[in-house]
């Protein structure tokens, strides 16, 4: 999936209200699939929240692949989360972006390309260094 366009996708989010990534065309969107279930996906929401608390500019969604919108919704009242989550019911998202193991994220360019992906062996700052990156480049 790198360098690949992102798939664009409309979906109604668990907060009320959608989530269109087109919206956040020329800005860098960072799209983090999690589940309940997935400890390592649970002990990477609050960062990604602390994030989107430092860096308002930045365009974050979640999407949960948990089998119901109320244990989706578990995570984001546990956590706090401000930043959009929607359900991937039928998991579409996630095969569209090819997932097939959690925690994953994907850092897309302000062009809607996907220049990182990052699985369940990530160090803990490579999200942060790699949204740094696409933030530094022209």
């Amino acid at each position: 999936m790198l360098d690949a366009p992102l798939p664009a996708f409309h979906r109604p989010t668990l907060q009320g209200g959608t989530f269109d990534s087109s919206v956040a065309s020329g800005r860098v969107m960072v799209i983090d699939f999690f589940a309940a279930y997935c400890r390592p996906c649970q002990r990477k929401l609050p960062a990604l929240e602390a994030l989107h608390r430092r860096q308002p500019g930045l365009s974050i969604v979640g999407v949960s692949l948990d089998e119901t919108g109320d244990a989706a919704r578990k995570s984001v009242t546990r956590h706090h989360l401000t930043f959009p989550v929607v359900h991937d019911a039928g998991n579409v998202l996630a095969g569209r972006l090819r997932v097939t193991e959690l925690p994953i994220s994907f850092v897309v360019d302000g062009q809607g390309r996907i220049r990182w992906v990052g699985g369940p062996d990530q160090p803990d700052d490579a999200l942060v260094r790699a949204v740094a990156a696409l933030e530094a480049a022209p």
